[in-house]
């Protein structure tokens, strides 16, 4: 059945500034918050934006099923990444501490900058987001260690 014989020319009408009003009430509440070129968005971000084309989509023309699934299909693989890369970046953290302790009682080479560099054996780890090893009595990052070797050759 044909969208004029069922609403009429008045209601057509009606309906089409309710969506055009809908339209630059999006484009307002879109331009509040601006992503910039270097920025990238994340999974709240594209929920939002679902969320709102859903609040002000044209009642005469509604999203198809399909479209709907294909894009929740993609929240969800999007929020699947954003759980694997947080996973990752929490097995990373451990893989470093790991490596930190490992080193406890060997020789190492720390590079301070500046083309200085000191050799010691590692007498304590942090195991600290971000592992410290003891050599000669201080505490340095485990970024810092260019080489491990043992103490005793």
């Amino acid at each position: 059945m044909a969208l004029e014989a069922i609403m009429s020319s008045q209601e057509r009408a009606a309906a089409q500034a309710a969506v055009d009003n809908a339209n630059r009430m999006l484009a307002q509440e879109l331009g509040q918050r601006t992503v910039s070129p270097n920025q990238s968005m994340g999974k709240d971000d594209f929920l939002r934006i679902l969320i709102t084309q859903l609040r002000h989509q044209d009642p005469t023309a509604p999203m198809q099923d399909t479209e709907f699934i294909a894009q929740m299909a993609q929240f969800s693989s999007l929020e699947q990444m954003s759980n694997m890369a947080a996973d990752f970046a929490r097995m990373a953290q451990m893989l470093q501490q790991s490596d930190a302790a490992s080193v406890l009682g060997k020789g190492v080479e720390l590079n301070l900058g500046d083309d200085q560099v000191i050799q010691g054996v590692v007498q304590a780890v942090t195991r600290d987001e971000m592992p410290q090893i003891l050599v000669n009595g201080v505490y340095f990052n485990w970024d810092m260690v260019t080489r491990i070797f043992d103490p005793r050759d």
